[in-house]
């Protein structure tokens, strides 16, 4: 049930798609564990940092956003100042913050994520506390709190794209809907003529106010979607019979936005998410008690950051099958006041970089989407 415009939230590292990897484990973290599963990795994260500006958070691979675009309301910003790391029951948690006044301008977003594509099949944990009503203000307004993995859309319908939605919660409702805990399964989406997408989708139509283990467990074509214990959903494909299982590697994320203004009265309403730790075992199927288990044994040993995973992944030479790279112009192309680019930076519609010696000018909000093989950027030239 995402709404997203913009490319991504994390750096795209590859344009490679992924074979499936052979071993499938199950079971609990012991000993006879395979070399072949373990090589594949483990992130542990017990969030145990001061600030989002704290060199040990973007050492450990999060970024959080900081810029205007969507999803959600056209204009509103989203900020690192809203993500904080308070203490919770005498343990420390990342807390993401949305607040709104009712208009664009006076909204804010907050969003945190591993920036890079290195996590594709396997099993995600994470404990993840809800709220219902606002820290402060008036209740009623249209938030969605979030969990989930996506990687970059390099053009409408891209067959690569793979997003799993763990949870989308809407504790006040929102499209069209009522209050609901979304997990989707995507294939692909596009922006035009309308937005619309390929997807799988199932929701709980009740409160999840308070702290929930969620699991998933990605592997041999299914993604099986576990809250607290209990099997949710089990997804294939979508309605047209396309793989919703992921296609190609993504990034873990959390954020918090809301989808609309309409659902607001009066004042300013802050609303809050807290994610206490976050778990995912490459290439591994771990039963939800095992994945919450092996988060409480890092902890117990007071581990705080474990990362060894490596992706597990297999280039192949696939191209797009959509031309989006457009004629170069046979005028050279002042390039000497732009900078080259990063696929770490956010660029908005209007900025140009350099890259492979030509010009090339953002369509619109990007990042990690390389200039020249997406319809992201314009070509202006050879410099």
């Amino acid at each position: 049930m995402s709404r997203r415009i913009r490319t991504t939230t994390a750096a795209l590292t590859s344009l490679a798609t992924v074979a499936a990897t052979a071993l499938i484990l199950s079971g609990g973290a012991d000993a006879s564990t395979s070399a072949a599963a373990a090589d594949c990795g483990v992130l542990f994260d017990d969030f145990h940092y001061a600030s989002p500006t704290d060199s040990a958070f973007g050492g450990a691979g999060w970024t959080t956003r900081n810029d205007v675009g969507s999803p959600g309301v056209a204009g509103a910003r989203w900020l690192t100042s809203n993500v904080s790391f308070p203490t919770v029951n005498g343990e420390r948690v990342a807390q993401l913050a949305a607040s709104t006044d009712g208009s664009s301008g006076g909204t804010t977003h907050s969003e945190m994520y591993q920036n890079q594509l290195k996590f594709f099949e396997g099993t995600y944990a994470s404990r993840v506390r809800f709220t219902d009503a606002p820290d402060s203000g008036t209740d009623g307004d249209h938030v969605n709190e979030t969990y989930f993995t996506i990687s970059p859309l390099r053009y409408d319908r891209d067959p690569l794209y793979s997003e799993l939605d763990f949870s989308e919660y809407l504790p006040n409702g929102g499209w069209g809907g009522s209050t609901a805990d979304y997990q989707t399964s995507w294939y692909t989406y596009w922006n035009n003529p309308t937005w619309d997408g390929l997807r799988a989708s199932t929701a709980q139509n009740r409160s999840f106010a308070g702290w929930h283990d969620i699991v998933t467990q990605v592997s041999g074509g299914h993604v099986k979607y576990y809250i607290d214990g209990q099997l949710t959903a089990d997804h294939t494909t979508d309605a047209q019979g396309n793989p919703v299982t992921p296609r190609t590697p993504m990034s873990i994320n959390y954020n918090m936005w809301f989808i609309d203004t309409a659902g607001h009265t009066s004042g300013n309403s802050v609303y809050t998410e807290q994610v206490d730790w976050t778990y995912y075992a490459g290439n591994q199927v771990v039963s939800p008690s095992d994945a919450v288990a092996r988060a409480g044994s890092y902890r117990t040993s007071g581990t705080s950051h474990v990362d060894t995973v490596n992706g597990c992944t297999t280039p192949t030479t696939t191209k797009p099958t959509t031309p989006t790279t457009p004629t170069t112009p046979s005028q050279p192309a002042n390039c000497s006041t732009a900078a080259e680019w990063d696929w770490g930076t956010v660029y908005l519609g209007g900025q140009r970089v350099k890259h492979n010696a030509h010009l090339w000018q953002a369509n619109w909000w990007t990042q990690g989407s390389e200039p020249g093989l997406t319809a992201q950027w314009a070509d202006l030239g050879h410099c």
